[in-house]
Order: C-alpha cells, then sequence, then structure tokens
C-alpha cells in the first residue's frame, strides 16, 4: 500500500512522511517544489505536485493507494479525477476545525478546507477528514517580537485556544492511514487544554528563561502590525475570532487521544521543545561587544 503525501515542505507533511517510513509503510513526498525536500529519510521517494497545477497530477498519483492531502481548493475537482483514475482508494483531508463554524463556506479561513470537504465528500473515494484547531506552531509568529522586544502585542490577550502539537497531527493522520476501522470519520483535532493567549505567552517565557511581556493593543493597529504577511480578510477574521473567544474556553476533544492512543501533547511540552526560538540571537562570532 502506497501512500503519497502532499506538502511535504510543510511540518506535517514532513513530519508524516517520517512516521510513515520508521513504521515500514511504502511512501511517497510530494511538493510543489521538490527540489527543497532535504531533510527527508533519503530513501523516500520525492515527486512534484503542485495542488494548483493538474499537469503534476497524473504522475504523482501513479501506483497510489491513499493519500494525505492539504486543503487547496483551485484544483480539488482535476484531483479527484486523477485520484480516481489511478485507483486511489482513500484520502485523508488536513482540514480545519474552522469549518465547524457558521457560514464556513463564507469565513475567508475556513472557505478552502470547506470547499475540498464538499468536493471530497461528494466523490465515490473513502475520505478522512482531521479538522485541527488552533496550531501550538502558531506561537512562531510572536517570535520575532519577542527576540527583539521582550512583549508581545495582542488585541485580546485573555482569548482561548486549544493549540495542538503538530507531531499529534502527524500521529493521528498515521493512525487514519494504516488503520482502516478509524477511516471514513471526521476528528476534531485539539490539544488537551484551553489556554489564552496570555497564558501560552507566559508557558513560552517559563521555557525561554527569560520574562515576556504582554502589551495590550488595539484591533487596528494589530491588523496594521501583521499587514505585510497577513492579507486583511484574513486578519479581520482572525480578529472577530479572537473577540469571539475572549474569555470563553476552547472546546477540547477527546479525538486526538483517540487516534493516536496516548494524551495529546500540551502546549507547555511544545514551548519546551522550541525554546531557542524565543530567546535573543547570539551575537555573530567575532562581533564586538562593548567593553
Amino acid at each position: 500500500m502506497l501512500t503519497l503525501v502532499t506538502g511535504c515542505r510543510g511540518r506535517i507533511g514532513s513530519a508524516l512522511v517520517s512516521l510513515l517510513h520508521r513504521a515500514g509503510h511504502a511512501v511517497r513526498a510530494a511538493s510543489r517544489n521538490p527540489e527543497t525536500l532535504t531533510t527527508l529519510p533519503v530513501d523516500v521517494p520525492i515527486v512534484a505536485c503542485d495542488l494548483g497545477d493538474p499537469t503534476t497530477f497524473a504522475t504523482a498519483l501513479d501506483g497510489v493507494d491513499s493519500v494525505f492531502l492539504y486543503a487547496e481548493a483551485s484544483g480539488i475537482d482535476a484531483f479527484l479525477c486523477a485520484a480516481e483514475t489511478a485507483g486511489v482508494g482513500h484520502i485523508v483531508l488536513l482540514s480545519s476545525s474552522s469549518v465547524l463554524g457558521p457560514n464556513a463556506h463564507g469565513n475567508p479561513i475556513a472557505a478552502s478546507h470547506h470547499a475540498v470537504e464538499q468536493a471530497l465528500t461528494a466523490s465515490p473515494l473513502t475520505t478522512t477528514l482531521l479538522r485541527p484547531g488552533a496550531f501550538a506552531s502558531n506561537a512562531y509568529q510572536w517570535a520575532e517580537s519577542v527576540r527583539t522586544h521582550g512583549s508581545v502585542a495582542l488585541p485580546h490577550p485573555r482569548s482561548h485556544t486549544s493549540p495542538i502539537h503538530g507531531t499529534d497531527i502527524a500521529e493521528a493522520a498515521l493512525a487514519v492511514l494504516a488503520d482502516p476501522r478509524l477511516q471514513g470519520a471526521a476528528y476534531h483535532l485539539t490539544g488537551p487544554e484551553s489556554l489564552t493567549a496570555a497564558e501560552q505567552v507566559g508557558l513560552l517565557a517559563a521555557a525561554a528563561g527569560r520574562p515576556i511581556t504582554v502589551d495590550t493593543v488595539t484591533g487596528e493597529a494589530w491588523k496594521k502590525s501583521v499587514a505585510p504577511f497577513v492579507p486583511e480578510p484574513i486578519a479581520d477574521a482572525l480578529l472577530a475570532h479572537s473577540a469571539a473567544m475572549d474569555g470563553s474556553p476552547a472546546e477540547v476533544t477527546g479525538d486526538t487521544e483517540k487516534l493516536t492512543g496516548h494524551p495529546a501533547r500540551t502546549f507547555a511540552t511544545w514551548a519546551e521543545e522550541h525554546a531557542a526560538a524565543f530567546r535573543p540571537r547570539a551575537p555573530h562570532a567575532g562581533a564586538e561587544t562593548p567593553g
């Protein structure tokens, strides 16, 4: 049984490839830019697959039995057609818990995931939907500010999420790919606890061994700060969600433990593993220091 893993430049896809390989499963890694996949096991075959370019689908899917798929809506109909032609039987979609909210098709965060889910569930292929909420790795967005200023600017410091560790998502995907009894269902994946943004910053400070202050800013100021890398409709949706969750604990489910067989990893664990990203950069070797 050969599994194609798309999006292997991402942390989840690359981790899943390594897990499948370590467990003895036949796996093929795919990326829009396959030449950049330099950290995967050396004997894993790599293929070009751009989910927005149907000309790359047939070669990538040749001989494949199952697929781990990212939610790119632009080419999904052509991808499913190619998958059926290739004899694929099972697709695991990395979706998002944002599809569980109202007006998912009109929510800019949920729209692509919702469209791909709709296409998959209308197809004859067995489909398993993984719907993680906030990723623990979203905290990387604060790293530069923490390193430079020792602070994080938040519009809603008391806004809750239940952040999930990326390794747990990859392990959940491994489970549903390997066990037919788990396939054909939808799973809402969360971390083990609901935490405010300020509490997450506190855990990062503890892991990094340094104080990190939280600066409360207006929504407009926050939008301006993220404008260089977050499109305005996405920023508006994120701001609305954080406002809605201000003081409201996020849902915590048992689906992560159900699939992985162990309690979901905590945000504190993620913070400890990635603490270096939140410490000041060491001076360059040979650089002059005040004295």
